[in-house]
């Protein structure tokens, strides 16, 4: 059996354009956060375990949504078996497989938003049979716990510990290698919105669906994905969501250096929703020190996604510069 174990740090300055406060002061600094990392590989690799602890105001959680009620979330927390070199059941707190997540570290999922780097807890199959990657899975939940939603990364998406969450939830994925450069992709989720209103008491639960199509291309040191979305849900109150959204990411990266651009578009499908297509850029750069990175970058965005899912139009400008540190 061999485990390892680790840590890591990590710190940011921000400055928000539109806030009179940062204006003033020049920004803020703050959003620090600390990281427990342990994996372990035991009965000759056949079972593999993850875990990832974070702690800290930086730690992109939620304490009034997650399972602890501060600033503590576990990440991941998975065990899996790989009974052959193809196939591997992972259960626990893991990645759900719906196409692909952004390469930037502050700016996040812009409008990906839902659908981004989501880790929720449940059973996933993953089979690699060569020009075919599949994966499965069934999700609980978002989260350990009754009340919690999605908190971690991509979080403020899926209601919250007094509305709603997400819960019950088919996925499916398959990745086309089509030519060494190429991957294409198609990701299909199901499930339903649990109704979590206590003053009104239970009532009926809503559903969710969303389909996705997406690409990759990498040619080194080159790399760009695109993805587009259809997202359609019936929240609890049994309002209807609907809007369709598209991503786009372009890369380069050499050595200790990487610059990339992540951009979103949305637009929203609901009924009596007046908002306009909406849209998002994230260029950034990062340096690769040795312990951890350095990165710089920035956020522009005519408009944001409620924790409904409900495409909105509103400004905001934001320059992040961010450090890590592994040890």
């Amino acid at each position: 059996m061999a485990v390892d174990t680790g840590g890591g740090v990590w710190g940011n300055y921000a400055y928000a354009f539109s806030e009179p406060a940062d204006s003033r002061g020049w920004g803020e600094l703050g959003d620090g956060a600390l990281t427990l990392y342990l994996d372990d590989q035991w009965l000759s690799g056949t079972w593999t375990a993850s875990v990832e602890a974070r702690f800290g105001p930086g730690s992109f959680t939620d304490p009034d949504n997650n399972f602890t009620g501060a600033y503590a979330t576990l990440h991941k927390a998975w065990i899996a078996w790989t009974p052959d070199p193809a196939i591997t059941l992972t259960l626990g707190k893991s990645s759900v497989p719906f196409a692909w997540n952004t390469y930037n570290f502050w700016p996040g999922d812009l409008y990906m938003a839902g659908y981004g780097d989501q880790m929720d807890l449940g059973l996933k199959a993953s089979a690699d049979l060569g020009e075919f990657l599949l994966d499965v899975a069934w999700y609980h939940a978002d989260d350990f716990g009754p009340t919690s939603t999605d908190t971690v990364d991509d979080n403020g998406h899926w209601g919250s510990s007094t509305t709603f969450r997400k819960t019950r939830t088919w996925v499916g994925q398959a990745r086309w290698r089509a030519a060494e450069p190429l991957t294409l992709g198609l990701a299909y989720q199901d499930g339903e919105l649990e109704n979590l209103a206590g003053a009104s008491g239970p009532g009926p639960d809503g559903h969710h669906h969303a389909a996705t199509a997406f690409v990759e291309f990498v040619v080194d040191p080159w790399f760009s994905r695109l993805a587009i979305y259809d997202i359609q849900r019936t929240l609890p109150d049994q309002s209807r969501v609907s809007n369709q959204r598209a991503a786009f990411e372009l890369g380069w990266a050499s050595g200790p250096w990487a610059v990339y651009l992540d951009a979103s578009a949305a637009n929203p499908d609901s009924p009596g929703n007046t908002a306009g297509t909406v849209t998002a850029w994230a260029p950034g750069m990062r340096y690769d020190y040795g312990p951890g990175w350095i990165y710089v970058e920035a956020l522009l965005q005519d408009g944001y996604i409620d924790r409904a899912g409900v495409i909105n139009e509103g400004d905001f400008e934001a320059l992040y510069v961010s450090i890590d540190f592994y040890f």
